[in-house]
């Protein structure tokens, strides 16, 4: 008597098997996007340098950046929802172009800012838009693997993107504002081409993100999301400036040690997504906030490149742990009809973390090293026991 044999799926089956063809052209029009994200890297040694602004008009062009970026997730989140997934993607990618190529060929404070407002109103207006699509191609129990994977080419595009990106910079800052608009065009014909449109058929509920900041579940997640971006927007804030006038590590002792974060990404993240995607999701992420509040509250004894080497480890360690889980937690808690809505409203608490982060960090840097990194790791720490709070809500959702 012969039983037919179940072959078991290969390893790499299992970390990309079973996604929908869609879904893989939406990774890929990221990824492209990704590799072409060079202007916003270098945007203070551009207007510095190429414009000649002072630092205090620079920082004013990025603050009104910011601005643009607040209103940016909320706009988005509704178009997401009332004109579709699909046109919300593409024309925000086409406006995106649009806009750094106005700020490539600026050379006047006032067109710099309308330009830079502009940038930070459309540049991730594809946020809700794609977190939505996850949402309607993946189903609920391979969503935290997708969104991981989402996750991973994001930064394996980054990675590329900055590496060339400071090459081209020495040719002409030009190429990197003609690079970044091809590739967002690249990635909205992909989607439009590629991607069917899967918003709910029907008219999407009126009221605007009312109807949204009524959940209370979904408030809370945002300020546990809030934590998490408020800790993690450190290293593009307080950690450079600590590193390299605190502990005067030289920019290339501090670029060598960063360059761990990327590589341990592109490296293990893929390897463990399904495997994190099958835990309880408020446990997981919690656990991987206490390792990211660990790795940050070590960086204040950081003396040495080999000691920030070991404290970024153990952070991009708890990223990891956490890359996948938000997108899916979102996902889950929205109604199909309002999953731009909620998309946006959780793009949000990033947004704002990007404007309070900086001016939390200096006032706490300021004050010393060590107040800093403890304030930071005590923030992931009270965010981990808010998402242990929500467990069970989450899970009955």
């Amino acid at each position: 008597m012969s039983s037919a044999t179940v072959e078991k799926p290969s390893f790499l089956q299992a970390q990309i098997g079973g996604l929908p063809r869609p879904f893989w052209a939406l990774w890929g029009g990221t990824l492209v996007n990704r590799l072409g994200t060079m202007v916003m890297p270098f945007t203070g040694v551009y207007l510095t340098q190429s414009r000649g602004l002072s630092l205090t008009a620079a920082g004013l062009v990025m603050g009104v950046f910011g601005a643009g970026s607040l209103l940016s997730q909320i706009v988005a989140g509704t178009l997401t929802d009332r004109i579709g997934r699909r046109a919300t993607l593409s024309g925000g990618m086409l406006a995106t172009a649009a806009a750094m190529l106005a700020l490539g060929y600026s050379s006047t404070l006032p067109a710099i800012l309308a330009s830079m407002f502009v940038l930070g109103l459309v540049i991730d207006v594809y946020r809700p838009a794609s977190n939505a699509l996850v949402a309607d191609l993946v189903s609920p129990e391979e969503r935290p693997r997708a969104y991981g994977l989402l996750f991973w080419g994001i930064n394996l595009g980054y990675a590329v993107g900055m590496t060339a990106g400071g090459w081209l910079a020495g040719l002409g800052f030009v190429w990197l504002f003609w690079i970044d608009a091809v590739s967002s065009v690249i990635f909205a014909v992909l989607v439009w081409r590629a991607v069917p449109e899967t918003r709910p058929e029907g008219r999407s509920p009126g009221g605007g993100f009312g109807i949204v900041l009524r959940d209370r579940l979904m408030l809370g997640f945002t300020l546990v999301s809030l934590g998490n971006a408020l800790v993690y927007t450190q290293t593009m804030t307080m950690l450079p400036v600590a590193m390299t006038e605190v502990v005067k590590l030289t920019p290339g002792q501090f670029g060598l040690a960063m360059a761990l974060n990327g590589v341990l990404i592109v490296i293990v993240q893929p390897l463990v997504s399904a495997w994190l995607g099958r835990r309880d999701a408020a446990r997981t992420f919690a656990l991987g906030l206490i390792v990211m509040g660990a790795g940050f509250a070590l960086t204040a004894f950081v003396t040495s490149t080999l000691g920030l080497a070991v404290t970024i480890v153990i952070w991009t360690a708890g990223e990891i742990v956490t890359a996948g889980i938000p997108g899916a937690v979102v996902a889950a808690l929205a109604p199909a009809a309002l999953r731009g809505r909620y998309a946006g409203l959780f793009g949000f608490s990033w947004s704002l973390a990007a404007v309070l982060a900086p001016l939390m960090g200096g006032v706490l840097l300021d004050v010393g090293p060590r107040t800093l990194w403890f304030t930071v790791g005590g923030v992931a720490l009270a965010s981990a026991a808010g998402m242990l709070l929500l467990g069970p809500a989450i899970r009955r959702r």
